[in-house]
C-alpha cells in the first residue's frame, strides 16, 4: 500500500457487522483519513469509538457520501439498493455486504484469496459485492484444490451460528438457555422453532425447488466466483445453537485424483487458511476456537472412499469476521493497493 490515506464510510455502523468492520479497520491498520459512521434515524446521536476517538453516528442519506473514497455497506439489501448507487455516483467505491448485487453480472463478487482479479470490474458500477458468509469460507478452503485438481461437484452441509441472523437471534438463544436453567418454559420469536438444543434445517425462505434461498446462494455464488458454471453444487443449510462461527462439512469430487496429504500441503500454504488436523489428539476446527480469528480453519481432511476422486473437509470460520467484515476490508485493501 502507498502512504495515502482514504476517507471511509461505514453504513450500518451500529450493527454487529458494522462494529466488526471498525474493529477490522483498526486491527489491520487500514489507512483511514476521515471516518464517517452512518446508520438509521434511531441511531442518531450515538457515538462509537475508533482509534481512541469518539465519532458521532450520522443518519444515512443519499447525500452522505461527499468526499468518501470507500463505503463499506452492511445495512441490509433494501438500503443497499437505495443508497449504494448514490454513494457510487458521489465517487465512492462501495463494498456491499448484502445480497442486493451479488448476482448482478455487472458487479464483481469477490473473495480476495480466491478471485482478486475480479475487483478490477468495480469501474463498471462503482460497487463490489461481498459474498454470503458460508460461501466465503468454503471457497477460501476450496480454491487451492480447484487450482490443482479441478472440481466437478461440491456437496456441502452447513452448521450456522445464530449471529448470522442478527442480535435478536443471539438474544433469543441466550434467553432460552437462561430460561432452561431456571426451569421456565421456553419461547421463540426469531426462529420458527426452539433453537436451544436443536438444529433447524431452515435458513432464509424456501423456494419452489425445495431449497432455501441460503442454499441457492451457495450454489450460484460458487459458480460466479470460480467463473465456472460446470461445477455441480448442492447445499443443505442448518442453523445450530452456537453464538459465533459457521461450520461446514464439505465433500468435493475433483476432476483429477488428489490425495489427502496433498490437500493438507496445499492448504497449509494457502492464504487465509489455518490447517487444524490432528484427529488423534482431538485437534480439529471448532466454532468456539474460530471466534475473533481472521483465518478459515480446515481439518478432518480425508479421501472419500466411495468415489474415485473425492475429498472431505471440515471448514470453520468466524461468520461476522471472515464471513462479512474482514472480507469487505480485504477487498478495500486490494482496491487501495492496486486501483485507487
Amino acid at each position: 500500500m502507498s502512504g495515502k490515506q482514504f476517507n471511509v464510510a461505514v453504513v450500518g455502523a451500529t450493527g454487529a457487522v458494522g462494529g466488526a468492520m471498525l474493529e477490522v479497520l483498526d486491527r489491520r491498520d487500514f489507512p483511514v483519513n476521515n471516518l464517517r459512521l452512518l446508520a438509521s434515524e434511531r441511531s442518531r446521536g450515538k457515538k462509537l469509538k475508533f482509534r481512541g476517538e469518539e465519532i458521532a453516528v450520522e443518519v444515512l442519506g443519499k447525500d452522505s457520501f461527499a468526499g468518501i473514497d470507500i463505503a463499506l455497506f452492511s445495512a441490509g439489501a433494501s438500503r443497499s439498493r437505495e443508497f449504494a448507487p448514490a454513494a457510487a455516483e458521489a465517487g465512492a467505491v462501495v463494498v456491499d455486504n448484502s445480497s442486493a448485487f451479488r448476482m448482478d453480472p455487472e458487479i464483481p463478487l469477490v473473495v480476495p484469496e480466491v478471485n482478486p482479479h475480479a475487483i478490477a470490474q468495480y469501474e463498471r458500477r462503482g460497487i463490489i459485492a461481498n459474498p454470503n458468509c458460508s460461501t466465503i469460507q468454503m471457497l477460501v478452503a476450496l480454491k487451492p484444490i480447484y487450482d490443482e485438481a479441478g472440481i466437478r461437484r461440491i456437496v456441502v452441509s452447513t452448521y450456522q451460528a445464530v449471529s448470522g441472523t442478527g442480535a435478536a437471534a443471539i438474544e433469543e438463544l441466550r434467553r432460552q438457555a437462561h430460561d432452561f436453567a431456571a426451569g421456565r418454559e421456553l419461547s421463540h420469536e426469531v426462529y420458527p422453532c426452539q433453537i436451544l438444543f436443536n438444529c433447524l434445517p431452515h435458513i432464509d425462505v424456501f423456494l419452489d425447488n425445495g431449497y432455501t434461498r441460503e442454499e441457492m446462494k451457495m450454489v450460484n455464488e460458487t459458480r460466479k466466483i470460480f467463473e465456472d458454471d460446470s461445477i455441480g453444487v448442492t447445499a443443505t443449510a442448518v442453523r445450530v445453537p452456537v453464538f459465533y462461527g459457521h461450520s461446514e462439512a464439505v465433500n468435493v469430487e475433483t476432476e483429477k485424483k488428489i490425495s489427502a496429504a496433498r490437500v493438507r500441503e496445499l492448504l497449509a500454504a494457502a492464504p487465509g487458511v489455518k490447517v487444524v488436523d490432528e484427529p488423534s489428539l482431538s485437534q480439529y476446527p471448532l466454532a468456539i476456537d474460530c471466534a475473533g480469528r481472521f483465518e478459515t480453519l480446515v481439518g478432518r481432511i480425508r479421501e472419500d472412499e466411495s468415489i474415485a476422486n473425492g475429498i472431505n473437509l471440515w471448514v470453520v470460520a468466524d461468520n461476522i469476521l471472515k464471513g462479512a467484515a474482514l472480507n469487505a476490508v480485504q477487498i478495500a485493501e486490494v482496491l487501495i493497493g492496486k486501483y485507487l
